[in-house]
């Protein structure tokens, strides 16, 4: 009876070691290494704590779960040496973000201009280091011990800047109210081109004047938009009361429309775009029409033209151009509409000109990064970024050009 019951023992630890095999097997299946190493050590233990087996069996599943204890161990030691790597490269390239705003932080700046075209890189590098993984434990935190010293010394120093330059925020405050009083003596003008050129070249005035004390920031510009708006706002109001011009407009539109809808497209791909500048222009050649109408026929026109631009087999950036262009136009002719243009031509330029400042610093961090043979990756993705913003730089060059060409037809 005891060698019955021996048996049975024996037998029943085989399949338990079995089951434990099964398991240590499929955590061979699972992506997380780290989870599927602690699950086999809860393994071992139950290897350990379960009785022996038959002798005929003893040897086989020993084996067979020694064999995968050492894949899963493998696989293990791997995980470690890549992390280690990976590591190693976000240490090299922590310290030469490092590097560049130490750089930074020995330069003399004295201007407005110079701080605020610092800060951008100082917080671009900053975007960057958010974007790199962890260094190794021993550096990690002497890493960013270093880069959160070298940005706070930048900004401690940029404010202790704007501390000694109140007497320039005070000179710049008398610079902006005497452009408040010009616009405020233009207002009441109905000489309309003139003073639109007057306030327009006041604006740009204002644009280059530098900051003023916080505390007349806000009060100084709603003095000066308020001039600005008064005299912006009578003009539309004036124009808008041409009302037999612009039924004739409307119904030059609606023909137009009408055209539009009917237009069959050619086989002959530079035709139909020619056939579709040609609507746009005569389009805006037309002027405006009544104010009750204007959102309805502008929209009824974007419809049909947006739908002959999807039909059409031309280049994504050729269709999105000359959308842009229908989307312009519909905007000239609204309120205010040339004003309005020179806003959004404004808006492209500003973007314009953040996109040139990024491309540099995108080009300045292939120069830093390229110092170092462990930041390939950081390379490949700065070289990406460099190639989709010049796409964006060209893009948005036609568009001012676009508005360019509309407001030089209006003049």
């Amino acid at each position: 009876i005891n060698q019955e019951l021996r048996d049975l023992d024996l037998k029943k630890n085989l399949e338990i070691k079995i089951r434990l095999c099964e398991q240590a097997e499929e955590l061979l299946l699972e992506p997380n290494v780290i989870r599927a190493f602690n699950s086999l050590q809860k393994l071992h233990e139950r290897w350990r704590e379960t009785g022996p087996v038959p002798r005929e069996n003893k040897d086989d599943i020993w084996e067979r779960f020694k064999a995968a204890t050492a894949k899963i161990n493998k696989k293990h030691q791997e995980y470690f040496e890549i992390r280690k790597t990976e590591q190693r490269k976000n240490f090299e390239a922590k310290k030469a973000i490092c590097e560049q705003i130490e750089e930074i932080n020995e330069m003399e700046l004295t201007t407005h201009k110079d701080w605020s075209d610092r800060s951008k890189e100082v917080i671009n590098f900053q975007k960057v280091w958010r974007t790199i993984g962890f260094a190794p434990q021993k550096d990690n935190n002497k890493i960013y011990t270093r880069f959160r010293t070298v940005c706070d010394k930048f900004f401690d120093n940029k404010r202790e800047f704007y501390a000694q330059n109140k007497e320039l925020q005070q000179n710049n405050l008398q610079l902006k109210t005497d452009l408040c009083i010009q616009a405020e003596a233009l207002k009441d003008s109905t000489d309309w081109r003139k003073t639109t050129n007057d306030l327009i070249n006041i604006q740009k005035q204002w644009k280059e004047i530098g900051p003023v004390p916080r505390k007349q920031s806000d009060i100084l510009w709603k003095r000066f938009r308020a001039a600005c708006d008064y005299f912006f706002d009578k003009k539309a109001e004036h124009f808008s009361n041409i009302d037999s011009e612009q039924i004739e407009n409307m119904n030059l539109k609606n023909e137009l429309i009408e055209e539009v809808t009917n237009f069959k497209a050619s086989d002959d791909v530079n035709m139909n775009l020619e056939k579709m500048k040609e609507f746009q222009r005569r389009w805006t050649e037309i002027g405006h029409v009544p104010l009750n109408k204007k959102d309805d026929i502008q929209k009824r026109f974007r419809d049909v033209i947006n739908m002959l631009f999807d039909d059409l087999s031309i280049d994504e950036t050729e269709r999105n151009l000359l959308k842009f262009k229908t989307k312009m136009a519909t905007i000239f002719e609204t309120n205010r509409g040339q004003d309005k243009l020179r806003m959004e031509r404004e808006k492209y330029a500003n973007k314009l000109k953040q996109l040139e400042t990024d491309l540099v610093l995108l080009d300045n961090n292939i120069g830093f990064f390229a110092k170092s043979k462990k930041t390939e990756s950081l390379i490949k993705d700065v070289k990406r970024k460099i190639d989709q913003t010049k796409s964006k730089i060209e893009f948005l060059r036609e568009k001012v050009r676009v508005i360019d060409e509309m407001d030089q037809d209006d003049d």
